[in-house]
Order: C-alpha cells, then sequence, then structure tokens
C-alpha cells in the first residue's frame, strides 16, 4: 500500500465518523423536540395554565406509573391484556390465513368466500359487542372473538395480495422443473407471499390492542381497559394516560417484533442485503 493510498483512505475514515463542531450526536437531536414538550408541559402545568384534571403533569403521570408498578395492580391488568390479545391473535391470523390461502390459490375459493368477507370487515366493532354479548356472554369469549375478528382481515387483505401478486413469469419459470402444485405453492407461491403477510401481521397486531379496548368494555373485571375504564369513574386522568402509554409501547414492542422476524425471514430481498 503506498503512502499516498493510506492516507486517502485515512482520510475517507476521518470523514465519515467526525461531526462539525458543535453538533450534537443524531440521538440527542432527535429526543431534543420531546424532551422540550415534556418540559413545556411541565412548566405550563406548574403556572396553572393547564388544570390538572383535563392533562395531569408528567411528574404526576410518571408517579401513578410508579405506584402502580409497585404495587402489583399494572402487572396484573397486563398479563390479563396479553393473555386475551395472545389468544385473539392466535385465533383471527389463523383464519385469515386460511381463507387467504382458500381464496387467493383458487378462483372458486375467491367466489365462495371473497364477497363474504369483504362484507364483514367494513361492520364497526361496536356494533358487534351487543351481538357477541347475545351469542357468547359476557365472560371471556367475547372479548377474544372481537380481537380474533380485528386481526383476521388485515392477514386476509394482505397475504391474498400477495398470493396474487407473485410474478407470474417466475411461476412459469419454475413450472418447467417438473414440480407439482403443492411443491410450486410451498417452495415459490408462499414465500413469494411471506412479505405481504408480515405486512398483515403488523396491520394486524395494531388492530388487535383497538379490539382489545373496546372488548375490555364488556363486563371486564381486569385489563389495561378495565384499568381505564375505573379511572374515568375516579376523575383520575393520570391513570388513563398511563394506560394509554401502556398500549403505546405494547404496540411498538409488537411492531419491532414483527421487523425482527422480517429481517430473518426475508434476508433473501434486495431491501434486507448489508453493505
Amino acid at each position: 500500500m503506498t503512502a499516498a493510498t493510506a492516507t486517502q483512505q485515512t482520510g475517507t475514515r476521518s470523514r465519515r465518523w467526525t461531526r462539525p463542531a458543535g453538533t450534537l450526536p443524531a440521538g440527542l437531536r432527535r429526543c431534543a423536540v420531546p424532551l422540550a414538550l415534556l418540559i413545556l408541559w411541565q412548566a405550563s402545568v406548574g403556572l396553572g395554565w393547564i388544570s390538572t384534571r383535563t392533562i395531569p403533569s408528567p411528574s404526576q403521570i410518571l408517579t401513578a406509573f410508579w405506584d402502580l408498578t409497585v404495587s402489583g395492580e399494572l402487572a396484573v391488568h397486563l398479563l390479563v391484556s396479553l393473555g386475551r390479545v395472545s389468544a385473539g391473535l392466535a385465533i383471527g391470523v389463523s383464519a385469515g390465513t386460511v381463507c387467504a390461502l382458500i381464496a387467493g390459490l383458487s378462483r372458486r375459493g375467491e367466489d365462495a368466500l371473497d364477497a363474504l368477507l369483504q362484507m364483514l370487515r367494513t361492520l364497526p366493532h361496536l356494533a358487534l359487542v351487543p351481538l357477541f354479548i347475545l351469542w357468547f356472554g359476557i365472560g371471556e369469549t367475547p372479548k377474544i372473538a372481537l380481537v380474533a375478528l380485528g386481526t383476521a382481515f388485515p392477514i386476509y387483505l394482505n397475504l391474498f395480495a400477495g398470493i396474487r401478486t407473485v410474478d407470474a413469469k417466475v411461476v412459469e419459470a419454475v413450472s418447467t422443473l417438473g414440480l407439482t402444485r403443492g411443491e410450486l405453492i410451498a417452495q415459490v407461491i408462499l414465500p413469494g407471499a411471506l412479505p405481504a403477510f408480515l405486512t398483515g401481521l403488523r396491520y394486524a397486531l395494531g388492530v388487535a390492542w383497538l379490539s382489545l379496548v373496546v372488548g375490555e368494555q364488556i363486563n371486564a373485571s381486569s385489563g389495561i381497559g378495565y384499568l381505564a375504564m375505573t379511572a374515568r369513574e375516579f376523575l383520575r386522568t393520570d391513570v388513563i394516560i398511563v394506560a394509554l402509554i401502556v398500549y403505546a409501547i405494547l404496540g411498538l414492542l409488537a411492531d419491532l417484533i414483527v421487523r425482527v422476524i422480517e429481517r430473518r425471514a426475508l434476508v433473501w430481498r434486495p431491501a434486507f442485503i448489508k453493505e
């Protein structure tokens, strides 16, 4: 290696890793605006510009979160909600996947299922609550059923679209290798539709928590939604906001899990090839 080459590489590394003087790291720059808003929020409540009955201060919310955590109440409600979401999500993802495979891989299956599912997915959850109470009672079943119903449609729509948008030229080329229809579906069509399925799973996870909020209003005695409903009756806006923050964190964690699965399962895609 010549001295000129070494000097050039050193200069390239220096330009790549150094930042201009007086600038903050990227992480601090991203946190600057949220931190400024929190300080402004706390100051506005402290100065009496905002009523604590309307919006409690960040310190009050943090205190409520700490009290609920130390007492174990938050953990109990969280575990109950996670159990309901997990059960409903398992049922909804399974049902949506089966329906998408039937409709996506067969014209007759599409004619039999697609119109019915398109009508069902437009029904609002709140309109179904009275029927679910009549059909399933006021126990855990209607809560899980609402989550299952809400999560089935994102899976169905995205997986159906993924199956139908697999490149026809790839399917035709692989067909010349003498694969059976089952092998073609398992080795070509389903892997090609996997990105769409994972996108639907991300949507389904978000819908699952929204459905649970509605479901936990049905004669619930535990769960994050029940915690928020009870806090509303006692005008505890700090506890309500804690419940909302917990929902937001759970939704973010669920999305991150799916992103990790995407990076591991879709390494063959150009978008996931590391430089």
